[in-house]
């Protein structure tokens, strides 16, 4: 769980944005309470996303072309107009520790392969006797970005070339990096290339990095295992934005994914377009997140359900008041640690009229999952109980009509105990339009049901225990 500066500032960031952000983020959003089970609220890792290197760094898109900010062996350091803690060798160094001393984590953005700067210049590879031009592969190149050529997979040098910059990056003290034009298309070399560079560089300083692999658009779920050998987190799409189409489209995606969750190995639905974003963004302009406050709801409780890793990408400390409410619901932090068997149960597509396609009105769908104790041995805040969910994704209010049952969530053995039923986002802010859920169980036995007002785009979520 943290923040990650792609949404707000493209490849602009700078180094007070970065500490502003942070400190917001230890004041606001680290801890939270729930009832008299105090929880570590969640967000604790800032990344600084593309172009941190790159000295003409502007918003809507990259500086193709442009040199880059690299030291006498091609790696990539920080520009020192934007970063200039990092004046005289030191890199991201001074930020890292004073990250660190807010009790947070921070890490860095990367392409696969070597800059085409290193390579035109032929810079050295640092600890052998090759060069650039002896391990990139000039054809191997991302579609997207210019900033860097592939390198032959596969081949002790282009490990060599990983191996030194991962070393560099690791003597800044970084604790995370995101590696992207790994997975579309999908290069297992240059992932278990970069996996043992990581692996190397654990060893030599002691301290763990997450490795996030990205774009996710076509990744198959039959990579499952591969990914958790060499991975942390991976994507599964492409980009999402602040528009309720990429919303639903993750709703799939994260069926097909959050049965293969796993404890430290997660399956990434992208950031969280939330917030104050846009400021200098590689796309949009200026601008509160366009989605509303029931569709932001839906989001945070998708992904809590799949087990996301949950990224905001919103400027924290100009963010409006009711986004930074939502983030520090600690249900979310609850449910993605602390829960088991996960998985869509219904997904059921209405019409106002029956067997009438042009009538449809939108998609019911509800999501379970057993509470369980965390795998640090924090105790559930919901023992032996569950987590359900019920979105709504049509673009007017739906009133469940004894649709849903209780024992779809609880089991049929277990319909009829004494469940106390929790709204998960009772103390949030509400929509707008003044439609609230009112979600509750009526009935007896087979008949007890989930009763409720969904908003439009909305959903209802809750603890059973």
């Amino acid at each position: 769980m943290g923040w990650n500066s792609w949404d707000s500032y493209g490849t602009t960031i700078t180094e007070q944005e970065v500490l502003d952000n942070a400190r917001f983020m230890a004041e606001h959003l680290k801890d939270a309470g729930w009832d008299t089970l105090v929880i570590d609220a969640g967000w604790d890792t800032l990344v600084i996303d593309a172009g941190w290197f790159d000295p003409n760094a502007h918003a809507h898109g990259y500086s193709d072309g442009t040199p880059l900010c690299i030291d006498a062996y091609g790696r990539q350091i920080p520009d020192e107009q934007r970063f200039p803690s990092a004046a005289d060798g030191k890199g991201f160094g001074p930020l890292a520790d004073a990250v660190h001393r807010l009790g947070l984590k921070l890490g860095v953005h990367v392409m696969r392969g070597i800059p085409r700067q290193a390579v035109h210049e032929n810079l050295p590879v640092k600890g052998t006797a090759l060069h650039a031009q002896d391990v990139a592969d000039t054809e191997h190149t991302c579609a997207w970005n210019h900033d860097n050529y592939g390198l032959k997979r596969g081949d002790a040098g282009a490990q060599a070339w990983y191996d030194a910059q991962v070393d560099l990056l690791a003597s800044w003290g970084l604790d995370f990096l995101k590696v992207d034009d790994m997975q579309t298309p999908f290069f297992p070399e240059e992932i278990e290339a970069y996996h043992h560079a990581i692996e190397r560089a654990e060893a030599a300083y002691g301290r763990p990095i997450t490795l996030s692999l990205s774009p996710g658009g076509w990744v198959a779920s039959t990579h499952v295992d591969f990914l958790r050998g060499v991975s942390q987190m991976w994507r599964i799409s492409d980009d999402l934005w602040d528009r309720w189409e990429d919303i639903y489209q993750q709703f799939p995606r994260l069926a097909r994914w959050a049965p293969m969750q796993r404890t430290g190995h997660w399956a990434d639905a992208d950031m969280l377009p939330l917030g104050h974003i846009g400021l200098r963004a590689e796309r949009g302009d200026d601008r509160q997140s366009k989605l509303t406050c029931d569709e932001q709801k839906t989001l945070l409780t998708l992904w809590s359900m799949g087990r996301s890793p949950l990224m905001v990408g919103g400027d924290l400390p100009t963010s409006n008041a009711d986004t930074i409410v939502l983030l520090a619901n600690p249900a979310l932090r609850e449910v993605t640690a602390g829960s088991s068997g996960n998985r869509e149960i219904v997904r059921e597509r209405l019409f106002a009229e029956w067997n009438v396609e042009e009538s449809f009105i939108g998609e019911l769908i509800a999501w379970t999952a057993k509470a369980s104790d965390w795998a640090d041995g924090t105790t559930s805040a919901h023992a032996r109980g569950h987590y359900g969910a019920i979105f709504w994704t049509g673009s007017e209010p739906y009133e469940l009509k004894g649709n849903i049952q209780l024992q779809s969530f609880v089991g049929i053995d277990q319909r009829n105990a004494d469940w106390t039923f929790t709204d998960l986002w009772a103390d949030a802010p509400q929509s707008p339009d003044g439609i609230r859920s009112d979600v509750r169980i009526e009935g007896e036995g087979e008949d007890r049901v989930i009763r409720g007002t969904i908003p439009a785009h909305g959903c209802l979520w809750f603890a059973l225990d």
